[in-house]
């Protein structure tokens, strides 16, 4: 079998019908049996070792009932059996529903009852939260892990080895593989379908993104309930490096794990850089070893002082699952752009008519593909969705973006998140940037509130650093030197906490647009301070 080609030189095709996933891991398990693939604190994996277990947990799986098409909600930690599973699930052809392990009530309960999977695997920590969510489903059946390696169904039976081998399956490069609900910003979520080329692409984008090479070490904390964790789990069959899983991200242990790792790569997604830039400063800063920053979302004013402070090359790109990730990269380092088109699709910038923009003039980006396979066929369970945002081969992804006479792309924020006050298109994105330089702003989000004049009021949410104290008119005195004045903020409001996405994107759609609860409203409070409750 003919690996995925990795080399962006020698061109299109770059995937043949004869490779999955589940091809390249028996075939890595047969080219490189003693590399790890996978390490953490006390343990490693190897590349045979990878293919035995999740073998023999795909045949355990099997002798419960499940078939391959049927479909299985996975809400595990990010620990060496969630990466079994995930390998055993695609070895046995079942369809894999990751569910983020910080779902409570309505939101798993939607997710588990849309997609009415046959089995339900889940550590059993999330025992009393899955209690209801799972009724609603109708699963078959539940299988709980008590604790490394040791599963028990929910009849009580301990569930053993049922053989070395998972079931033989007649694999397809378009097989669906997984479905994956994307929490959205603005909506309910939509199960995203993605098929076994897709999770390839995935990875192979990731490879030309982050310049990984035979032996790099890959620092790997990314959710595998997100299709960042999965495009990491695949491209470490592609390439000979080894993935360093840590339980979870941690903005104040980030770099001494990645110095103990002897990580060469980090991955970042939303609001990570801006996180770890708001750390204290250091030694780790330049003594963490790491070579490469590769990721989505890298605002173009902290790009240089990320690299500065921490030794780095940032590696920016843009996506979304609906794209199998990457889109675009840009491995040519220009400063604030998103890329160009992943080899594999094409991307335009285009107006409400579906017409190309002209260079640096606003416009939607859609993506279609150059390759069969590599783009989503749209949304589980959900054909007003997909007739949405699929037409005529295109997915128009809802972002908005300028692309300039190179083809590099520069990102503008969301469609919906576009806001409009006094006559004035407003990018929430913007806004939000400008706030969240101020030193004692952790994040901020922006949404619009109904005026007495029918347009948008803007009303503005932060959260505070940990142990800040700065008030609303001091950052609406912040605000008003570095926007302009149809830009600032009407109304704020402080919170403890955000809801959040996989990505650590806020679910603006969980936000009050209820302006009784401001702390402060910019129009009528004139002396600093003052409330209007």
């Amino acid at each position: 079998m003919a690996l995925v080609k990795l080399n962006r030189e020698s061109g299109p095709p770059y995937f043949t019908d004869d490779e999955t996933v589940s091809s390249l891991l028996e075939a890595i398990a047969r080219a490189r049996p003693d590399h790890v693939y996978l390490r953490w604190d006390g343990g490693k994996l190897t590349c045979a070792g990878l293919e035995q277990e999740s073998g023999r947990l795909a045949a355990s799986i099997a002798s419960l009932g499940v078939k391959p098409g049927e479909r299985v909600a996975v809400m595990l930690g990010h620990h060496l059996d969630h990466v079994l599973v995930f390998f055993a699930l695609i070895r046995l052809g079942a369809v894999l529903v990751p569910v983020n392990t910080a779902l409570r009530g309505p939101s798993l309960s939607y997710q588990l009852g849309h997609s009415q999977p046959a089995l339900v695997i889940a550590d059993r920590e999330f025992a009393e939260v899955l209690d209801e969510p799972v009724a609603t489903a109708r699963a078959a059946r539940v299988l709980w892990r008590d604790g490394p390696g040791d599963f028990t169904g929910n009849d009580g039976v301990k569930v053993g080895p049922a053989g070395d081998h998972p079931p033989e399956v007649a694999f397809r490069w378009d097989d669906l593989r997984i479905i994956l609900y994307t929490s959205g910003t603005t909506g309910a979520p939509k199960g995203v379908q993605m098929s076994d080329r897709m999770l390839l692409a995935s990875a192979l984008g990731s490879i030309w993104i982050s310049g990984v090479e035979p032996g790099d070490i890959l620092h790997f904390w990314d959710p595998i309930y997100h299709v960042f964790g999965a495009e990491v789990l695949v491209l470490a069959l592609m390439v000979p490096v080894t993935l360093y899983m840590v339980p979870r991200f941690s903005a104040s242990h980030f770099w001494q794990q990645v110095k103990e790792a002897g990580a060469s790569h980090l991955h970042y997604v939303g609001g990570v850089l801006q996180m770890l830039l708001k750390q204290p400063e250091s030694p780790l800063d330049k003594t963490h070893g790491a070579r490469t920053a590769w990721g989505g979302g890298c605002p173009a004013d902290i790009w240089t002082p990320f690299e500065e402070r921490f030794g780095v090359t940032v590696r920016e790109g843009y996506g979304m699952t609906e794209t199998c990730s990457f889109s675009t990269i840009n491995t040519e380092g220009r400063r604030g752009s998103i890329g160009k088109a992943v080899d594999y699709f094409k991307v335009q910038i285009v107006d409400d008519e579906g017409k190309p923009c002209p260079p640096g003039v606003a416009g939607e980006i859609r993506v279609a593909e150059r390759e069969p396979g590599v783009l989503t066929v749209g949304y589980f369970g959900n054909p007003e969705a997909t007739s949405d945002a699929l037409h005529d081969g295109w997915l128009y992804t809802g972002d908005l973006a300028t692309m300039d006479a190179d083809g590099f792309i520069r990102f503008h924020g969301r469609k919906k998140d576009s806001l409009r006050r006094r006559g004035e298109n407003i990018s929430a994105w913007e806004v939000e940037r400008v706030l969240n330089d101020h030193p004692e702003v952790a994040e901020c989000a922006l949404i619009g509130v109904k005026s007495d004049v029918g347009d948008d009021d803007l009303k503005l949410f932060v959260r505070r650093n940990e142990g800040s104290r700065v008030t609303a008119s001091e950052l609406l005195e912040w605000s008003r030197e570095r926007l302009p004045k149809f830009q600032v903020p009407r109304f704020w409001a402080f919170l403890d906490e955000f809801r959040k996405t996989p990505t650590q994107r806020i679910q603006k759609q969980f936000l009050s647009t209820n302006i009784e609860d401001c702390d402060f409203d910019a129009e009528i409070t004139k002396a600093p301070g003052r409330k209007i409750k």
